[in-house]
C-alpha cells in the first residue's frame, strides 16, 4: 500500500462546515449576549468560534500522492519510476525507526515537537524577525507537523495564502492525531533526496540496510537531508553531508538527547555508503532528460517531480533504444575511458526516440549528448545548402589538391583534406559530399561568403556564436548530438525545423492531465534544396564514400554525413522518418586514433538497422520542379552516350548543365544508321507502331 493511501485512511471524513453549522454556532452564541459588545469584537469573536469549528470539524482534504512518477514509451511500456535511489519504496511503523533518528529528526527540525499543538509561535516570529533582516527568506519556521501538511495536501507554492492553509492543516492534524502517529507519518512521507520518499527507502538507499539498523551517525546524516536534499546529499557533496550532520548533532546536544562526547564520537564514526548499480535501469540518461523537461514544462522542483505520482508518457521507442544501447556496448570498450553519446528523432514530429549520453550511466551520468564538441565534416551539408540556395548547382566543379586561400586580400588560409588524400583532378559537389573534401568545402564557403553560410546554420537551429571564418566549413565552431540531430531533421523533412522533445504528456495522479506537447515546426528552407542535398548525402553511403563500410548493414537507402577532428568522430543521416546523430570521443579532448575514429559508425548502422525493421521508412519525395539528369562527374557537364563514367544528379528545372560533355562528345551518325533508322520508322507508320 502506498503511502498516500496508508495516511488517507486515517484521515477523519466528517462532513464539510456549513452554512447552517456556522449559523448553528452563532445561535450558541446567544447567551453569552454578544449583542452587547461592540460589532467589531462580536464579529472577531465569530470568525474565532468559526475558525475553531472548522479546525474541529471539518474534513481534511485528500492527501496528495507522494508517490514515485512513472515514466512510459511511446508504445506504453513502463519503463521506470522516476527514482534515483534504485531501490523499492519502502515504509516502517515507529517501533521500527531508531530512537537516535526520532531524536535527530526532532532535534534539529522542530525542537518543540511535544510542546506545541502544531504552531510554534516563537519559532514563526523569529523566523519572521530574520527573514525581515535579511530580505529574504532564511528561516522557515515550520513546525514538522506543518512540513506533514504541506508534504500531504499542499504544493510547493510560497505564498501567503498556501502557509495559512498549512497552519489551519497543522492545527487539524495536531486534533486528530497522537504526537507520535504525526511523526511516523512524516518519517514515512518526507523526502530525502534522490527519488528516496521516507526514512525506510532512504536508509536502504544511502546505506544499504533497514531502517531498523541504523546507528546513530548514520540517523544524524539522514536527519539533516530533508532541509536541502541536494545540497547535504553525501554523493553530491560528502564534506557538506558531514557538516550537517555536525549541525544534527550539535543539535541533540542542545535538547538534552545526547552528551558532547558521544556527539563527537558519532561525528568520528565511520560511514559506509550503499553502492548502487544504476546503469541497470533502462535508458537513464533519457529518464534525465525526461526529468529536466518535465520540469521546465511543469514548473516543479526535482523533489516535487520524483514525488508527485505522476505519469510521464515520453516518445521513446523501445525497440530503437534497445538497439542503441546494445550497438554502444558493443562497440565501445568498456576497459577504455571512450565514451559516445547519440540522439534519435523523429524529423516529421520533434519526438526524441532513443538517446544516451554516456557509455556507462553508473560511472558518469553526465550528458554527452548536449555536450559542445567540434562537429568537424559533419558540418558542410549547411554550406552545400547556402550554396544551392544562392543557385550553385550538384555539377560544380572545383579542383581537389593542398590550396591556400586569400581571403580579406591578404590573410592566407592552407587547406588539406584528412590523410592528404585528394583527387588532383575536377570534382562535383556530390563527389566532395562522398568523399569529404575540405578544399571544395572552404571554397564553396568562399564563394557563398561565410556570413551567409552563418545564416544558415542558424535558420537550421545551431548555434548563433559561430564566426565567418573559412574554417566555418570545416566545423570548428562546438554544436551538440541533440543539435546537429534537429538540424538534419530540416533536410530529411523537407525543410522544416522542429522542436525537440522528450514527452507526449503528463497526467496526475488523479488522471487529470497536466501537459500536452503541442507540435512545433517552422519551415526554414526550401523542399527543392532539402531534396537535392538529400540526394547528394546518399553518396556517402556508395563505393569509395566515406560511410560505404557500413552500408551494407542498413537495409534501405540512407542520406548521411561523417566527421572527423583530431579528438572526435561524428556520423549523422537519416531517413525520412528517422534522424541519428553519433558521437564519439574522450571527455577531456584526448586525441582519438585511427580505429576510435571509426567506432560512430557502426553504432549509427545499428540504429538505421532497427528503424527500417521497426517500421518502413518511405521515400523522399521529390518536388515537382526537380529533375534527375545524367552528367559526366569529370566535367559537370550533360553526358553523353560516349562518357565512360555518368552520375545522376537532381536539379531544379532550367538550372541543370545544358551543354553536353566536351571530352565525350557523342559518335557522328554514319549514313547506314541514318537510313536504317529511316527503314525503322516507315515500318513503325505501317504497322501502327509507335
Amino acid at each position: 500500500m502506498s503511502k498516500s493511501t496508508r495516511v488517507l485512511l486515517r484521515l477523519p471524513r466528517l462532513g464539510p462546515i456549513t452554512l447552517p453549522a456556522l449559523l448553528g454556532v452563532l445561535q450558541f452564541m446567544k447567551p453569552m449576549r454578544l449583542h452587547s459588545l461592540p460589532a467589531a469584537a462580536a464579529t472577531g469573536i465569530g470568525l474565532i468560534v468559526a475558525g475553531v469549528g472548522y479546525v474541529l470539524f471539518a474534513p481534511l482534504p485528500l492527501a496528495i500522492g507522494s508517490d514515485p512518477s512513472r515514466v512510459t514509451a511511446q508504445n506504453g511500456e513502463v519503463i521506470g519510476d522516476l527514482v534515483s535511489a534504485g531501490v523499492t519504496r519502502r515504509e516502517a511503523s515507529l517501533s521500527e525507526i531508531p530512537k537516535y533518528l526520532q531524536e535527530a529528526t526532532i532535534a534539529v527540525e522542530d525542537a518543540s515537537f511535544y510542546q506545541h499543538r502544531g504552531l510554534n509561535v516563537k519559532g514563526i516570529v523569529r523566523a519572521l524577525l530574520a527573514d525581515i533582516r535579511a530580505r529574504h527568506i532564511v528561516q522557515g519556521g515550520s513546525t514538522i507537523t506543518q512540513q506533514l501538511a504541506k508534504n500531504l495536501f499542499l504544493n510547493g507554492d510560497r505564498t501567503l495564502w498556501r502557509k495559512a492553509r498549512e497552519a489551519i492543516y497543522a492545527l487539524q492534524l495536531e486534533w486528530h492525531y497522537s504526537k507520535q502517529r504525526i511523526l511516523d507519518d512524516y518519517l514515512n512521507a518526507i523526502y530525502y533526496g534522490d527519488g528516496a520518499t521516507g526514512v525506510a527507502t532512504a536508509a536502504l538507499y544511502y546505506f544499504g540496510k533497514p531502517v531498523q539498523s541504523l546507528d546513530l551517525a548514520e540517523s544524524a546524516l539522514l536527519a539533516g537531508l530533508p532541509k536541502g536534499p541536494s545540497l547535504y546529499s553525501p554523493f553530491a557533496d560528502y564534506n557538506a553531508a558531514k557538516n550537517r550532520q555536525w549541525q544534527v548533532l550539535h543539535a541533540m546536544v542542545r535538547s538534552g538527547y545526547l552528551t558532547a562526547s558521544s556527539a563527537h564520537a558519532a561525528y568520528a564514526a565511520p560511514l559506509h555508503f550503499a553502492h548502487h548499480r544504476t546503469a541497470e535501469a533502462f535508458a537513464p540518461y533519457f529518464a534525465d532528460a525526461v526529468a529536466r523537461e518535465a520540469e521546465q514544462q511543469l514548473h516543479l522542483s526535482r523533489d516535487e517531480l520524483y514525488r508527485g505520482g505522476l505519469d510521464i508518457h515520453t516518445t521513446l521507442n523501445m525497440t530503437l533504444q534497445k538497439a542503441l544501447d546494445q550497438a554502444v556496448a558493443r562497440y565501445i570498450p568498456r576497459s577504455s575511458d571512450l565514451q559516445a553519446a547519440a540522439v534519435v528523432m523523429d524529423p516529421r514530429t520533434g519526438n526524441i526516440e532513443a538517446y544516451t549520453g554516456g557509455v556507462n550511466y553508473r560511472f558518469s551520468p553526465y550528458d554527452r549528448a548536449t555536450a559542445m564538441r567540434q562537429p568537424g565534416s559533419a558540418f558542410k551539408p549547411f554550406v552545400y545548402a547556402a550554396a544551392l540556395d544562392r543557385g550553385y548547382t550538384a555539377s560544380l566543379h572545383m579542383k581537389s589538391e593542398p590550396t591556400t586561400f586569400i581571403y580579406d586580400h591578404y590573410h592566407r588560409y592552407s587547406v588539406h583534406n584528412f590523410g592528404d588524400d585528394y583527387a588532383y583532378t575536377q570534382i562535383d559537389m556530390k563527389q566532395a559530399i562522398a568523399h569529404s573534401d575540405n578544399v571544395f568545402a572552404v571554397s564553396a564557403n568562399l564563394a557563398v561568403g561565410p556570413q551567409r553560410v552563418l545564416q544558415e546554420a542558424e535558420r537550421f537551429g545551431l548555434p548563433q556564436n559561430m564566426k565567418p571564418y573559412p574554417s566555418l566549413a570545416l566545423g570548428v565552431f562546438p554544436v551538440s548530438a541533440l543539435q546537429l540531430a534537429r538540424a538534419y531533421s530540416v533536410l530529411a523533412s523537407g525543410g522544416y525545423l522542429s522542436t525537440p522533445h522528450f514527452i507526449e504528456s503528463v497526467q496526475d495522479a488523479s488522471g487529470h492531465s497536466l501537459y500536452r506537447e503541442q507540435p512545433n515546426s517552422l519551415m526554414v528552407e526550401s523542399p527543392e534544396t532539402c531534396y537535392i542535398l538529400t540526394d547528394m548525402l546518399q553518396s556517402v553511403m556508395h563505393p569509395g564514400g566515406t560511410g560505404y563500410r557500413i552500408a551494407r548493414s542498413i537495409p534501405g537507402p540512407v542520406a548521411a554525413k561523417t566527421g572527423t577532428t583530431d579528438t572526435d568522430a561524428w556520423i549523422v543521416g537519416y531517413t525520412p522518418k528517422t534522424v541519428c546523430a553519433v558521437w564519439v570521443g574522450y571527455d577531456r579532448m584526448k586525441p582519438i586514433n585511427g580505429v576510435e575514429s571509426h567506432m560512430a559508425a557502426p553504432i549509427f548502422a545499428a540504429v538505421m538497422k532497427a528503424a527500417y525493421t521497426d517500421q518502413p521508412q518511405g521515400a523522399w519525395q521529390q518536388p515537382n520542379n526537380v529533375v534527375n539528369i545524367a552528367i559526366d562527374p569529370s566535367t559537370g557537364e550533360r553526358a553523353t552516350a560516349s562518357c565512360p563514367l555518368q552520375e545522376q544528379d537532381a536539379f531544379v528545372v532550367g538550372t541543370a548543365p545544358a551543354a553536353p560533355c566536351h571530352l565525350h562528345p557523342a559518335p557522328e551518325t554514319g549514313l547506314a544508321q541514318r537510313v536504317g533508322g529511316a527503314l525503322q520508322s516507315i515500318w513503325g507508320w505501317l504497322t501502327g507502331r509507335k
